[in-house]
């Protein structure tokens, strides 16, 4: 049980958006063939070839975790090795998912102080051994944005599909959070998956207002190959799978996937604003996306969670609030003052 209204500790906890949710109703309304055989299910994939301005496969899976390792274990075979930075979920909140469903391929981890992958951590580990007692590199996987709230700009994941075609590695982006890598650059889509380089993005829609469900875009097709087959025996393939589906309809033609994301960005940007200059507080990375990392005093965080606050700090020990697409600025506007005015007792006592 919590004492506030809204909680931050994760963008999980916010419930279906209004346009997930009429979508998902306007489904509802009669039967409809099953696996995937739907004319939601098409619409749904038509939308992302419409929003993606290209020919692409698409797939629809129940969460990122499925997403993300069945699209590393099509890209892999178990004898070759994926190029993750350290921090990256495939590494750290997957259970060893990539591993398992790969069956066996090898997490090669570049140590990131801010998630980010560079050409050089990529070009070290992709040639630090050749000899075939080694596992081969096969795969870069890059989220976007990191999980440290960071953004890749377009120049540098064009760069990193550079280094990756150089080295004949595929590159697969985890979007759990695309829409807001999206509005914080302000492009289009195309701009940072297919046309900088990605050959397979997983387009999160949990944390953009949907109940479930992710979606898995092969833009290099070829690769997608008997992936439905991969989903089936992986236990993704739903049985209803217009409800997986009809909630990305009405995210892209309503719009809401980017209003979503613009404004759990915007949160993050007022909370970062409020707080910047408090005694004590620091801010642990650049606030890019709808992330805000915050260094601060034991006993101010500690305050915080008597107030009925609720975060995480599993990222070198600062506490992380994150922004969902139904954050309310008021909600915002108190953890603010409550951090300034634990900040504010702390200097007194100091």
């Amino acid at each position: 049980m919590t004492t506030q209204p809204q909680q931050f500790a994760s963008d999980n906890y916010a419930g279906i958006c209004p346009e997930a949710w009429d979508a998902m109703a306007a489904a509802n309304a009669a039967s409809a063939p099953a696996y995937g055989d739907d004319e939601w299910t098409q619409r749904a994939a038509d939308a992302f070839r419409t929003l993606f301005e290209t020919r692409c496969e698409i797939f629809f899976a129940f969460n990122g975790t499925a997403a993300n390792s069945l699209a590393l274990a099509a890209l892999c075979q178990s004898y070759h090795s994926v190029i993750c930075s350290s921090s990256s979920h495939v590494e750290t909140d997957e259970c060893g998912a990539p591993e398992f469903f790969s069956n066996g391929s090898k997490l090669l981890v570049a140590q990131s102080d801010d998630g980010k992958l560079t050409p050089e951590a990529i070009r070290a580990l992709a040639t630090s051994r050749s000899d075939i007692h080694f596992p081969k590199p096969r795969v870069v996987t890059i989220t976007q944005p990191t999980e440290t709230g960071q953004v890749y700009t377009i120049e540098e994941i064009q760069a990193i599909s550079a280094i990756c075609r150089e080295l004949g590695l595929k590159l697969h982006m985890d979007g759990a959070r695309f829409a807001h890598a999206c509005a914080a650059l302000q492009c289009s889509p195309a701009d940072i998956s297919w046309r900088a380089g990605v050959d397979v993005l997983c387009f999160g829609g949990t944390k953009n207002g949907m109940a479930a469900g992710e979606a898995i875009v092969f833009f290099d097709t070829e690769l997608a190959t008997d992936f439905d087959y991969r989903c089936k025996q992986a236990g993704q393939l739903a049985s209803k799978m217009r409800f997986l589906a009809a909630p990305w309809i009405g995210l892209f033609e309503s719009g809401a996937w980017l209003r979503n994301a613009e404004h759990g960005n915007q949160c993050a940007a007022r909370l970062a604003e409020a707080i910047d200059r408090l005694p004590g507080v620091r801010l642990a990375f650049p606030v890019q996306s709808n992330a805000v990392f915050v260094h601060a005093p034991d006993a101010l965080l500690r305050g915080l969670s008597k107030k009925g606050w609720r975060f995480y700090t599993f990222i070198g020990g600062s506490a992380r609030f994150m922004f969902a697409w139904d954050a309310r600025f008021e909600a915002v506007d108190l953890l603010a003052r409550h951090m300034a005015e634990l900040s504010a007792a702390e200097t007194e006592l100091a």
